[in-house]
Order: structure tokens, then sequence, then C-alpha cells
């Protein structure tokens, strides 16, 4: 069965503000009553987590909104590749000329010479927070974090807010926490372990 996650993450926080803007968000969702203060062992892979708040339901689905999301919230500060989990990502799709690069075959094996230079770019990202792509199709150079991963796969950031087993989030709840956020961009990426 495993464990479902959704991570909401914020494609414009800068390194020098993703700790004060991973505070504001979550005294936002504290005062929303989505989750509480107190901090406590309800998430997989850290120590400590939000445990979900009384008014969770403000923030998912109406057809989901009964079922109970049985773990918290933990968040992420610092250069983080957001992924989904399990599995590999179907396709990647070029920001500049919308081109899209598949990334599996029909019957789900790797394409090992389109994955080359994502995975090169992802090692590099990781060590320094920069790394570009040239797209195959217009060879313009693209931030990796520009490009768009089917489902979602992948997302390149500072900060991040994984909500461990929850139902799905409603599109007015993301915009509302975008608003939390200043305005940002941000990106859900589903997950499963």
């Amino acid at each position: 069965m495993g464990d479902h996650f959704q991570t909401i993450v914020d494609l414009d926080a800068g390194a020098d503000e993703a700790a004060e803007l991973a505070d504001r968000a979550v005294t936002w969702l504290v005062d929303e009553g989505i989750v509480l203060a107190e901090r406590t062992d309800c998430v997989l892979g850290q120590s400590l987590g939000h445990p979900p708040g009384p008014n969770r339901h403000r923030a998912v689905v109406e057809d989901d909104a009964d079922r109970e999301p049985w773990d918290g919230l933990a968040v992420e500060v610092g250069r983080t590749v957001f992924d989904a989990g399990q599995g590999d990502p179907e396709a990647v799709t070029c920001p500049r000329c919308a081109a899209t690069t598949r990334l599996v075959t029909d019957t789900w094996d790797t394409i090992d010479d389109a994955w080359a230079p994502f995975r090169a770019a992802m090692e590099t990202w990781d060590e320094t927070g920069e790394a570009q792509v040239v797209c195959p199709a217009c060879a313009e150079s693209v931030p990796l974090p520009e490009w768009r991963w089917a489902d979602d796969y992948f997302a390149f950031a500072h900060l991040g807010f994984e909500f461990w087993n929850w139902p799905e989030f409603t599109p007015e709840f993301l915009t509302r926490f975008s608003h939390a956020l200043g305005g940002h961009r941000v990106r859900r990426v589903w997950g499963k372990l």
C-alpha cells in the first residue's frame, strides 16, 4: 500500500529567504487551523513535523474532506531535488519551444541517451544550485528548474512543504498557500514510498 505525500514546492524562494518564508507559511497554516503549532513525530523521514489541525478539511477536496490525514507536515528548507518517489517520469518538456522529450519507452524502459543530460544536470544542481540542459529540439540552454516534468515528477527548489498521507488539496488552497508565500509560484509534487 505505501505512504503518500504531496509536496507544495515554492519555485521562487531563494536560498537566503527560504527559512523566513517557511516560518511565514507555517504560521499561516497554524492560524488557519490546517496544522497544529506543536511538533510531534508525525512525519516520515524527519524527527518532527506539524500534525493535522482542526480545520484541515479547508485544504482538501470536498469528496475527501471526511477522510482524516493520518500524518503531518514536514518542512524542507535548503537546496532540494523534490521528486515523486517511485518510478520514473515519462517525459520532460522544454519551456522555450514546448517540445517534449520522452524519457522512457512504451514498455517503461529508460531511454539512457535522453536521460543522460538531465542526470548530469541534476547532480550539478544538487551540488551548486545551478545547472543547464540543452533542449534536443531547439538547442536552447535552459536552466534545469524551468523544465516541466510529466506529472510534475520533479521540482528543484530551496523550500518545500511535505504533507504525508493527506487527501488531495484543492486548487483554492494551493492559491491561498501561494499568497501566504508572497505570491510565489508553487508546484505540487505527488509521491509515494
